[in-house]
C-alpha cells in the first residue's frame, strides 16, 4: 500500500505539470460549461467542462459544486472515518467503534424509530443522501487507515445518461482490528441513488436504496484502570490489558427503500401548483450476540432467565405522504397527509412472566407542511411541520423554524426556534435479554419534549461565528445506573453558548472553536463537561511552483473533567456512572499534521494524541474505556472527473 500511494503520489505530479486542471475552481470563471469549439470547422462542438458542471444536492437542498477548495476545516473532516467535523464528540479508541457525545444535541433519526446512540455516527438518513449532475462520469476516493489492521474506503461512482437522468453508486467498507482485546469494528454501507428532471421540467423524480451494517466487538472496557494509568511497559501493548467482557459483539442494520416524484399538471406561471408523492420502507435491526452469557453481568443461575444469549430487537417504518405544493422562486409552500405503519419488537418471544410484548404496531395518520420565503434577498424563512398520531406510540409533533437575515452587508444572522414531543427513543421502550435485570418494558411513556431556542451570528471581522442555544426537555428519558430507563418528573435545562474565528497573519493561522454549556436543575441526569474547545494553528501556501498546496500545523482538543456516564454495551447506550465510576476529562489531546493538495488529491497525514509519547495516556472516552493512543492517521481523497 505505501508504494502504490507513492506511485500515485509522482504520477499525479507529472500529470499536473502537464495538464490544464478543467475542474478546479480556483482556475475558471464561475460559469457552466466552457464552448471551446462552436462548430465552425465541422458540424460537432467541443465542449469544456468547468466545476461548475459538476454538483450535487440532496432533495430539498439548492445544488453544491464538488468542494475541491483546500479551506482549513478539510483537516477536521477527512481526518475522520465518518467524514464529519465531530466536535462536541469523543471517539472511542477504535475507529468505526463509535463516539460519546459531550454536547447535548436532539438526534431527529431516533424519532419513532429504533437508533442506539452508539450506532448513529455512521448512519445516512433520508436528508444526507446526494443526488448528483454531472457533465461527465464522476468517481471519489476516500481512504482511511485503521487502527492496527485494516482500512476504510469510500468510494463513489456517478453518471449522467442525457441531461436529465443521473444515477450513482457508492460504497463503503470499514474494518479495523483495535488495539484492545475483543474490539474488532466492521462497518459496510451500500448505496443507489437515482434523480430524473423531464425535458419540460414538468415531472421530478428522486429514488435511492440504503442498506448499512454496524458491527462491533464488544470488549466491556478494561478490567482495572489502574494497569492502565500506571503506566507499566508490561501495558503498553494493550493487548495485555484484561478486558471486561470476551464473547460478544453488537450489530445493527439500516435499511431503506425510498422514492418521491413530483408533477406540474400545468404550465403556465400562473398557476405553479405540484403534486408530490413520497413513499419509503425503512427497516432498523439490532442484535446483541454472545456465544454464553458473560460472567461480567450476573453472579449466579438465578440472575438468568429462559432465553437465548442472542436477542434482538427491530423498527419498521412504511410511510406513504401526499402534498400539494406551491412553487416560486421567493415563496415555496407545501402541505400534506402522511400514513405510517409502525412497528416495534423483538426477535424471539420472552417467557410470559417477563410481560413484555413480542411486538408493537399501529397505524399513524398525520399532516406534514413547509414554507420557506425568500425577501429581497436579504431574509429567508424556512419552516417545517410534522403532526402524527396512533394508539402505540401516542401523538407526535415536531415544528422547526429558521430565520436568515443580512442586517449588514456580509453580516448573516440565522435564528432558530424548534420544538417537538413525542415517544422516546425506541430503544428505550423495551429490551430482550438472557439477564433477567435487563429486561424492561416502559409501558405507556409521557411523551419527551424538547423546546429549541438559539441562533448564530456570522460576522465579517476574523471569519467569526458566535453561537447561543437554550433546550429546554420536559420528561427527560434516560438510563440510569443499573441500565433501567426512567422518566424526569422536572425539566432538564441546558444553555450552550460558543464562538469561532480565524486569525491570520501571512500564511500562519489560527482557529479556535469554544464552547461553553451547563444544565440547569436535573443535571446529574446528563453529566457534561462544562467547557469544550479546540484550536489549530496551521502554516498554508503553495508549493512545487504552485503546483500543489501545503497545510501543516498542530491541533489541541480539550474538554473539562466531569462525572462522565458509562458506555453500556448491552443496548450501545450511556447510561448514569455507578457508585465505583470516575471523572474523565481534564486532559489535552494534540495532533500535529502535514495535509497536502497536488490537482485534486488530498493527503492528510496526521500524528494523532502525539503527547502520549512523552507522557502518560490518562484520557478515556467513558469510565473503562481509554482513548486512542498515538497513532499515525491517514487520510486520502481523489476526485476523478473523466
Amino acid at each position: 500500500m505505501r508504494h502504490l500511494l507513492f506511485c500515485l503520489f509522482f504520477i499525479t505530479c507529472g500529470l499536473q505539470a502537464q495538464t490544464l486542471n478543467k475542474t478546479d475552481s480556483n482556475r475558471v470563471k464561475p460559469s457552466d460549461t466552457l464552448v471551446i469549439d462552436s462548430g465552425f470547422k465541422d458540424s460537432l462542438k467541443v465542449f469544456k467542462p468547468t466545476i461548475y458542471d459538476y454538483t450535487y444536492q440532496t432533495q430539498f437542498s439548492e445544488k453544491k459544486i464538488f468542494d475541491t477548495a483546500f479551506t482549513q476545516d478539510k483537516t477536521f473532516i477527512f481526518s475522520q472515518y465518518n467524514n464529519k467535523d465531530n466536535f462536541g464528540k469523543i471517539q472511542f479508541a477504535n475507529i468505526g467503534s463509535g463516539f460519546q457525545p459531550l454536547v447535548f444535541e436532539v438526534n431527529t433519526e431516533q424519532n419513532l424509530s429504533l437508533l442506539p446512540t452508539n450506532k448513529s455516527a455512521f448512519l445516512r438518513g433520508i436528508n444526507d443522501i446526494k443526488y448528483y449532475d454531472v457533465k461527465t462520469p464522476t468517481t471519489t476516493f476516500i481512504y482511511h487507515n485503521a487502527v492496527r489492521n485494516g482500512a476504510v474506503l469510500y468510494s463513489t461512482y456517478t453518471q449522467n445518461i442525457g441531461k436529465n437522468f443521473n444515477f450513482a453508486v457508492e460504497y463503503t467498507g470499514l474494518r479495523s482490528q483495535g488495539n484492545y482485546l475483543k474490539s474488532l469494528a466492521a462497518n459496510n454501507t451500500t448505496q443507489f441513488s437515482a434523480h430524473y428532471l423531464s425535458e419540460n421540467r414538468k415531472y421530478e423524480a428522486f429514488g435511492h436504496f440504503i442498506h448499512q451494517n454496524i458491527n462491533n466487538e464488544e470488549y466491556g472496557g478494561i478490567a482495572d484502570e489502574n494497569l492502565f494509568l500506571n503506566g507499566d511497559s508490561d501495558f503498553n501493548n494493550r493487548e495485555n490489558l484484561e478486558v471486561n467482557l470476551t464473547n460478544s459483539n453488537s450489530r445493527f442494520a439500516y435499511r431503506r427503500f425510498y422514492f418521491s416524484h413530483e408533477f406540474r399538471p400545468f404550465a403556465s406561471e400562473k398557476f405553479p401548483f405540484k403534486i408530490r408523492h413520497t413513499i419509503f420502507n425503512q427497516s432498523n435491526k439490532y442484535y446483541y450476540n454472545q456465544s454464553q452469557p458473560e460472567s461480567f453481568y450476573f453472579t449466579d443461575a438465578s440472575d438468568l432467565i429462559n432465553y437465548s444469549a442472542d436477542s434482538k430487537k427491530y423498527s419498521k417504518n412504511l410511510s406513504n405522504t401526499v402534498s400539494i405544493l406551491f412553487d416560486k422562486e421567493n415563496f415555496k409552500l407545501d402541505a400534506g397527509i402522511r400514513h405510517q405503519l409502525i412497528k416495534l419488537g423483538i426477535g424471539s418471544p420472552l417467557p410470559v412472566s417477563q410481560n413484555i410484548p413480542q411486538e408493537l404496531s399501529e397505524n399513524r395518520i398525520g399532516a406534514v407542511g413547509n414554507l420557506k420565503i425568500n425577501l429581497l434577498g436579504k431574509i429567508a424563512l424556512n419552516s417545517n411541520f410534522e403532526f402524527s398520531t396512533g394508539t402505540e406510540f401516542g401523538s407526535f409533533l415536531r415544528s422547526q423554524n429558521l430565520i436568515r437575515f443580512e442586517p449588514i452587508p456580509e453580516y448573516f444572522v440565522n435564528a432558530k426556534v424548534n420544538f417537538q414531543t413525542g415517544s422516546p427513543s425506541f430503544n428505550l421502550l423495551l429490551n430482550p435479554s438472557v439477564y433477567r435485570k435487563f429486561n424492561y418494558y416502559l409501558e405507556d411513556p409521557k411523551n419527551e419534549s424538547i423546546t429549541e431556542i438559539g441562533g448564530d451570528v456570522n460576522l465579517k471581522w476574523f471569519k467569526s461565528n458566535v453561537f447561543a442555544n437554550f433546550f429546554r426537555v420536559d420528561n427527560y428519558t434516560y438510563l440510569d445506573d443499573l441500565a433501567q430507563p426512567q422518566q424526569s418528573a422536572a425539566s432538564l435545562n441546558i444553555s450552550q453558548i460558543g464562538g469561532e474565528a480565524t486569525f491570520s497573519s501571512g500564511k500562519f493561522h489560527l482557529n479556535p472553536k469554544v464552547l461553553f454549556q451547563s444544565a440547569i436543575g436535573n443535571k446529574d441526569l446528563l453529566p457534561m463537561p462544562n467547557f469544550v474547545g479546540r484550536a489549530n494553528l496551521y502554516w498554508q501556501s503553495k508549493a512545487f511552483k504552485d503546483a500543489a498546496e501545503i497545510q501543516a500545523g498542530v491541533k489541541v482538543y480539550y474538554f473539562s473533567k466531569f462525572a462522565s456516564r458509562e458506555f453500556f454495551p448491552v443496548l450501545n447506550e450511556f447510561i448514569l456512572p455507578s457508585a465505583n465510576s470516575y471523572s474523565i476529562g481534564g486532559q489535552p489531546i494534540a495532533d500535529v499534521y502535514f495535509n497536502l493538495k497536488v490537482k485534486r488529491m488530498f493527503f492528510f497525514i496526521e500524528a494523532q494524541h502525539l503527547n502520549t509519547t512523552f507522557m502518560k495516556n490518562k484520557s478515556f472516552t467513558a469510565p473503562y474505556y481509554p482513548i486512542y493512543d498515538f497513532r499515525l492517521n491517514l487520510g486520502i481523497v481523489w476526485y476523478l472527473f473523466s
